[in-house]
């Protein structure tokens, strides 16, 4: 049979100076290879540093990453806001407060709690003070405002004849009743009195209300206007009070003289063609 013919190297050609030279190339081979691949890495070292050079500080603040916030300033907390103090008794009693002429109330009152000792010698009187249900204004700030009003050295306890005590339970000598102008013109017309017109205050005598019209006790009048509300409501408080005593309406005789705590001030000033100045006490020298 003819020989085969083949690509393969014959088997006896693998020995002697072939197998020698087959060797030299394969090791040169080897070195060559661990050379590239030497090289491959240590190119692979060189650039990581190069890498890590790149991420500058700068490049890094940009990249929106969590280390910017040591770089941050930190804002700086509102400053806390400033408490304002309550207003005082005085300031209170200064104020104007709104409330409707024409408003009818529930016709309901409340006591204002608490006992008010009377603090001087005399003849004691007991009252209580009442205010008409949801009629939107500070009855505490009214009770005070009698109690110290009454028992003021230029009112009607001034010269030691008589004193006020205010309670919320007993019998009491009368009731100072705060209410709305409805209300006041009710309890008022069941002594004859109209307060409707002018819509003002009364004693309703035949009954145990003092009634102060809080209308006029929130707004005050055109006679002392609106820089004169705490000594508008003194007058107020003492001139009801009076009629409650037994003291009748009077007028002032002297032209720019303080009026008389019972003048009706609150309608004018001005009687008979004599004008006198507003006054709410009793005793106004002392």
């Amino acid at each position: 049979m003819p020989p085969v013919e083949s690509d393969a190297e014959p088997v006896a050609g693998r020995g002697g100076k072939g197998w020698a030279f087959t060797g030299i190339a394969a090791a040169a081979v080897t070195t060559c290879l661990a050379i590239v691949v030497a090289g491959q890495v240590a190119d692979g070292e060189d650039d990581a540093p190069a890498v890590r050079a790149a991420e500058t500080p700068a490049e890094r603040a940009s990249d929106g990453s969590a280390s910017r916030s040591d770089e941050r300033v930190a804002p700086s907390s509102p400053a806390p806001a400033k408490t304002q103090p309550a207003p005082t008794y005085e300031q209170l009693m200064a104020r104007q407060f709104t409330i409707d002429p024409k408003l009818s109330g529930s016709g309901e009152f409340e006591a204002v709690a608490g006992l008010d000792k009377a603090p001087g010698p005399g003849r004691k009187y007991r009252y209580r003070v009442d205010v008409e249900k949801g009629l939107g204004l500070d009855g505490k700030l009214f009770a005070r405002a009698v109690q110290q009003t009454l028992n003021d050295k230029r009112s009607w306890a001034g010269q030691g004849a008589m004193a006020f005590e205010r309670i919320s339970s007993g019998e009491p000598d009368f009731v100072i009743t705060l209410a709305s102008p409805g209300t006041t013109g009710t309890w008022c017309a069941k002594s004859g009195l109209d307060t409707t017109i002018d819509n003002v205050s009364c004693d309703s005598a035949s009954t145990e209300r003092v009634m102060i019209n809080a209308f006029r006790w929130a707004q005050g009048s055109e006679t002392f206007g609106p820089k004169a509300m705490y000594a508008y409501r003194q007058m107020l408080i003492n001139h009801e009070v009076g009629h409650r005593l037994g003291h009748n309406h009077s007028s002032c005789r002297t032209p720019g003289a303080p009026a008389p705590v019972m003048q009706q001030q609150t309608k004018s000033l001005d009687l008979d063609g004599i004008s006198c100045k507003p006054n709410p006490w009793v005793y106004p020298g002392s």
